[in-house]
């Protein structure tokens, strides 16, 4: 199986060490990912993204690493539509310039709140539906797939997602399923999983602690799901999430994509990556 890891996971160690993105590439084949996937390209001062992004390429590629996503923000409910439709056309010509087979970009920012009238999700999907289909008819003039993520809030547990994605009804618009994240939404994740695994292009693997909202704040660490109950991440394997279970729903599926660890726990970041990367790789079936 192809597993690979997120840039987002090392965002504790690059504040600790001010380690720049090749030296978590080069931190992510030392632990032993075969894949990797960026959040958003940045260049320094006097250097273009585009330009920053073929170096990106060239350097996982001198160290066999495949890049496996390119993952980025957009609101297609709240924002003008032309210019965010312009904002993503040149992120796609970034994920072109990395390489990068799947774009993720987001749908909305957590609750519409800036929305008047079009608060519930039947009415803000009319809006966003259209515009995620002009994306990904572009994006597939570049042999790019493109894809959002159950996360935000809004758009997070498995009926809605399911809805956007039959909404959209293009075959170059798929999902990034985060096995973890519907927790946020308060849905069970091996029946959501059961329920989109058809739709997934891309797979997140991770973990959380969870407790129930009517006990007392756990305190630092922890954030509320759409119920109000508590959320931590965690290593993978060592929350509550199915994740062995959800690989095998997947599996029996017919997924054969990356399996991106996306860590966002308070543990010390190379210790929990190496120990999830450990724990993933005996869950899969021989």
């Amino acid at each position: 199986m192809k597993v690979g890891v997120s840039s987002y996971s090392f965002g504790q160690y690059m504040g600790n060490t001010h380690a720049d993105i090749f030296q978590v590439i080069d931190k992510a084949k030392e632990i032993g990912f075969s894949s990797i996937e960026f959040i958003d390209v940045y260049a320094p001062e006097g250097k273009d993204r585009i330009e920053q992004a073929k170096e990106i390429r060239a350097y996982a590629a001198d160290k066999g690493l495949e890049i496996s996503a390119y993952t980025i923000g957009a609101d297609l409910l709240n924002n003008d539509p032309e210019e965010q439709f312009e904002a993503l056309k040149k992120q796609l010509a970034i994920a072109q310039a990395l390489g990068a087979p799947r774009m993720r970009h987001d749908i909305t920012g957590g609750f519409p709140a800036s929305k008047k009238t079009e608060r519930g999700f039947e009415d803000c999907i009319k809006i966003v539906a259209p515009r995620a289909r002009r994306v990904t008819e572009y994006a597939e003039s570049l042999g790019i797939k493109t894809m959002f993520e159950n996360h935000g809030y809004f758009c997070q547990d498995s009926d809605r997602v399911e809805k956007l994605l039959n909404a959209v009804a293009s075959d170059n618009f798929g999902l990034l399923l985060d096995m973890g994240n519907f927790l946020c939404a308060d849905d069970d994740p091996a029946k959501a999983v059961g329920k989109l695994a058809p739709y997934a292009i891309h797979v997140h693997v991770k973990d959380f602690f969870v407790r129930n909202g009517n006990l007392p704040s756990p305190g630092m660490g922890w954030f509320g799901s759409r119920a109000g109950n508590y959320l931590r991440g965690t290593i993978v394997g060592h929350g509550d999430v199915p994740v062995k279970q959800c690989i095998r729903i997947l599996k029996n599926n017919g997924y054969q994509g990356n399996f991106s660890i996306e860590f966002e726990g308070c543990e010390e970041n190379i210790f929990a990556l190496k120990a999830g990367l450990a724990n993933l790789n005996s869950y899969f079936p021989d």
